[in-house]
């Protein structure tokens, strides 16, 4: 049977991490080289690049501050940027997890706040290693997909084989999550007559319309030069291509990254925002998407790629599925 790691909240993860976190980009070095000077893989580090106060980015380092696979944190904070780190830390505490700040102004700058940060390190790793073991059962499972580097062949070998594996996990109690809706366009009625409920249909039909009116605002597209080179003929072809990474059952509904699944299924995550289209985000992106993917909750993330991709996660696994046998 396959263990876990129980958290306080009463959920379970795969992984055990602290994650020293960055409030602003300013102190990323500070952040990586606190994580950088211990050698095993239990101290990670990620973070919020910006300055000015985004609920979205507080949304998404919440969730990944407390996400299941987390057993703990350190914030680095420079000391003059927007982020509200004191809620942060008492909402990363009431979770169960061990939590410490920095502020680096108010404490002698970059060496001395290294220092006080691998002290506070190696205070929190033996609470956290003490975190119980658990029996984990598929129906504890969330689990992701995405693809990038896609080419002729992800839609007839690695992109159906991930859907295969949505339709196994999902018989078993387990919840899955598609993405990508600006990469599914021509695909609506296939997604609509899957649809669970009426209100699933509703919201995947709206959900649909908006990325329709995003991309064509913005001119924007999800096929590359890459792509046709690798063999993809039409952007309808891609598009089916990743669809099929859905599988065939039901769609429970529709979410919005970081809004964690209200129960099992099925669920396509929307990524475009809502409100009048404007210039940045969401361009395709694909870390920033495994990001929101694993800020809504899943475990792990299956990529599939044709051409080949190298992103990576600190929080949660990205298993890369490799379609073309030559890369």
């Amino acid at each position: 049977m396959m263990q876990g790691y129980l958290r306080q909240d009463g959920r379970t993860g795969i992984r055990n991490t602290l994650q020293v976190i960055f409030l602003v980009e300013c102190a990323s070095h500070v952040a990586k080289a606190i994580a950088e000077s211990f050698s095993h893989h239990e101290v990670q580090y990620f973070g919020f690049s910006g300055c000015y106060p985004s609920d979205y980015g507080y949304r998404l380092v919440r969730n990944l501050a407390t996400h299941s696979n987390v057993g703990g944190a350190l914030l680095i904070s420079l000391g003059c940027e927007n982020f509200d780190r004191e809620r942060l830390e008492q909402e990363i505490r009431a979770s169960g997890r061990p939590c410490h700040s920095l502020v680096i102004q108010e404490n002698r700058g970059t060496a001395e706040t290294i220092r006080r940060g691998q002290q506070l390190v190696e205070s929190m790793l033996e609470p956290i290693r003490r975190v119980p073991r658990c029996p984990l059962a598929w129906s504890d499972l969330v689990i992701g997909t995405i693809c990038g580097g896609s080419d002729g062949t992800s839609g007839i070998t690695g992109n159906p084989a991930v859907g295969r594996a949505f339709d196994w996990l999902l018989a078993r109690g387990a919840t899955c999550l598609f993405e990508e809706s600006g990469e599914l366009l021509g695909c609506e009625p296939h997604m609509l007559a899957r649809a669970a409920t009426p209100a699933a249909r509703d919201a995947i039909d709206a959900a649909m319309k908006k990325a329709q009116r995003y991309y064509a605002t913005m001119g924007l597209g999800s096929f590359s030069n890459g792509n046709a080179v690798g063999g993809l003929t039409t952007q309808e072809e891609k598009s089916l291509g990743a669809y099929a990474k859905s599988g065939d059952s039901p769609i429970s509904g529709v979410l919005l990254p970081c809004e964690y699944p209200p129960h099992p299924g099925l669920w396509l995550m929307d990524v475009v925002p809502d409100g009048e289209p404007r210039f940045g985000y969401p361009n395709i992106n694909d870390s920033s998407e495994a990001m929101e993917l694993i800020a809504t909750g899943c475990h792990l993330v299956l990529f599939t790629t044709g051409r080949g991709s190298v992103i990576g996660s600190v929080i949660a696994p990205i298993v890369k599925v490799c379609n073309n046998p030559r890369t």
